[in-house]
């Protein structure tokens, strides 16, 4: 079987975009879902219109974007919220990934934070990479990059697929934690070599 296309995944504050940039290092389109609906929900953006009908005009900023504060504290308290957020959005995310994945002439590596959750993805590719940390790891990169408070990065921990989901959907997990840059991308290379090079 010759591997094109691989499902990327990882929790939050896992280093899932470090491991991406590896792979693209070695030859592989990036298709980043995540830079997908940014861009559908920023001023004029393609989802703006919808989520304007299904929330009203207080998730969009004074920009015309999504405040995406405010939808965040939305869909945290009310799951129904979240669903019709999601119902919005995945139709559109999953076409442009259609789309830009069918421009590339190699490889192609879909980043998707919520690939497990989803339950869509396994058929749209041949192999899972998942990018694995203690839950720990994850709350303290998260809040350094992020300055968000410990209360919220776990509650985006406990919306996202617990670890065991996700290594149980997994071809094969790096583990992220205590290794250096150099040390992930010999693993990173080593996956890629032996998916890539199968004839």
């Amino acid at each position: 079987m010759t591997v094109r296309r691989i499902g990327l995944t990882g929790g939050i504050g896992s280093g899932k975009s470090t491991v991406a940039a590896m792979l693209v290092a070695h030859g592989a389109t990036l298709v980043d879902t995540d830079a997908i609906a940014r861009g559908m929900t920023e001023p004029q953006g393609a989802a703006i219109p919808a989520l304007v009908q299904a929330f009203g005009p207080d998730v969009i900023d004074g920009s015309g974007a999504l405040d995406r504060a405010a939808m965040r504290a939305l869909v945290f308290g009310d799951p129904a919220a979240r669903l019709r957020l999601e119902g919005i959005l995945h139709p559109l995310i999953g076409h442009e990934c259609e789309r830009q994945a069918g421009m590339a002439s190699g490889p192609v590596v879909f980043d998707v934070p919520l690939l497990v959750e989803s339950g869509r993805w396994r058929s749209r590719v041949e192999r899972i990479l998942v990018v694995d940390a203690p839950v720990e790891t994850q709350i303290q990169r998260v809040m350094s990059r992020s300055a968000w408070p410990r209360e919220t990065v776990e509650k985006v921990v406990a919306q996202q697929a617990s670890r065991p989901a996700r290594r149980a959907a997994a071809d094969a997990v790096v583990y992220n934690d205590g290794k250096s840059l150099d040390a992930l991308a010999r693993e990173v290379g080593l996956i890629w070599h032996r998916w890539f090079d199968e004839r």
